[in-house]
């Protein structure tokens, strides 16, 4: 019986906050001791193991001493790249961590002709032949699929994983109904286990011709969505399955970080004062002390501005209280007083996209990638592209020179 550790979405670099910094490093490297304990034969991160393609030294430093300390124990770690670990000049960390081999890069294609053909990485210990397909910027890893040779890998026999960084198309919650996805059909057929990443919801799945899809969900938790789920008691974590010839069982292993406080708010009908009044008589009995604390504000005011609600005043005072860290999530919540469009949704992503989607029915330009849902998409990674900042030492003008030099790129 063999066992592995299957984990994704770690997004290490993703908080600014010294706290949540801090406990976002040390969860993972919790997570890697927790492998060692648990006696895992080897450990596969499905993309996003940081959150920038060029993270902070200080960040890689801190994940590089966690992974050689599984590596000194005889674990292997093996990896794809995630959307958030592609640059546009071809080169990231996972590269480089891969060149000094500290992990493995599984997602090995050549070409022959306009198929695409992906070697096996074999885990020498168990034998399980491991192969995967990397993100890429904003739905391009479709092509890769697309180009596939699906037939060559299902006649690969043994004890086989497909590692992937995508939503699939039947499986899409709700929330992320426009984020592209692949249809389950583009997977190979006949593999044992489906290690997914991207999708920030744990989830274990069954499709026709298909053997266990899993997605464990982040590591940590990053974007808002992943606060509020936290907040609400959702489990962070990743799985360990256990093998031999087939499948024989998977177990979530929970990373018990911190403890959380939601609180959500209609404020429909109510003024600024109202709305402020309400939310601070209800927030002063509660025991923040050390917790997450995740402040949801929805609803259309009746008068006053959604500045003068005071939301940034109550999250000094919970702070001032203990709280270990307070996530305002005012995305829904507008004013009557409010000019111009107003976009609200769960993640900030599908503000923007929205933004987009606003401005490219206006644009009349004679390159369809900047009309319709083509537009959509390069603006949306034009603005991921220039939201990297400098480089350690890079000068202003350097910075400038690298941005349009990207975003050249990217507009091909």
């Amino acid at each position: 019986m063999h066992k592995f550790a299957h984990m994704a979405d770690a997004h290490l670099g993703a908080h600014r906050e010294p706290t949540m910094q801090k406990l976002e490093l040390q969860t993972f490297g919790s997570a890697m001791k927790k492998c060692v304990e648990l006696g895992v034969d080897f450990v596969l991160i499905c993309g996003d193991l940081f959150h920038v393609g060029i993270p902070d030294l200080g960040v890689v430093n801190s994940a590089l001493k966690s992974m050689m300390e599984v590596q000194k124990q005889g674990v292997p770690i093996y990896a794809i790249y995630g959307s958030h670990d592609y640059t546009p000049n071809g080169t990231s960390v996972i590269d480089i961590l891969n060149t000094a081999g500290v992990l493995t890069n599984v997602f090995r294609p050549s070409f022959d002709g306009d198929a695409l053909r992906l070697g096996l990485t074999v885990d020498e210990k168990t034998g399980a032949k491991i192969v995967g397909i990397s993100a890429r910027k904003i739905g391009l890893e479709s092509r890769y699929f697309d180009a596939l040779d699906r037939e060559a890998l299902e006649r690969e026999v043994g004890f086989k994983i497909f590692a992937f960084h995508s939503g699939l198309t039947e499986l899409k919650p709700d929330y992320l109904s426009e984020m592209e996805t692949i249809e389950s059909s583009a997977l190979p057929k006949g593999f044992d286990y489906y290690a997914g990443g991207h999708i920030h919801e744990r989830g274990e799945f069954r499709l026709p011709g298909l053997g266990r899809i899993v997605y464990p969900g982040p590591l940590f938790t990053g974007y808002g969505r992943d606060l509020e789920a936290t907040a609400k008691g959702e489990k962070r974590g990743f799985y360990v399955v256990e093998f031999d010839e087939r499948v024989t069982g998977t177990t979530f292993v929970p990373m018990e970080t911190f403890q959380g406080v939601f609180r959500g708010y209609d404020l429909t009908g109510k003024n600024a004062a109202e709305a402020r009044a309400l939310i601070s008589d209800d927030v002063k009995g509660v025991d923040v002390s050390g917790k997450l604390v995740v402040i949801k504000a929805s609803g259309e005011l009746a008068g006053g501005k959604v500045s003068e609600v005071g939301l940034a005043a109550i999250r000094a005072g919970l702070a001032e209280r203990g709280a270990l860290h307070v996530y305002l999530n005012r995305n829904s919540l507008k004013s009557r007083e409010s000019a111009g469009p107003i976009f609200s949704g769960e993640e900030p992503a599908t503000i923007e996209r929205k933004l987009f989607e606003g401005e490219a029915s206006r644009i009349s330009a004679a390159d369809e990638r900047l009309r319709g849902r083509a537009g959509v998409a390069t603006g949306m990674e034009l603005l991921r592209l220039w939201r990297q900042p400098p480089k350690l030492g890079e000068t202003k003008k350097d910075y400038n020179a690298r941005m349009v030099k990207e975003g050249t790129k990217a507009l091909e």
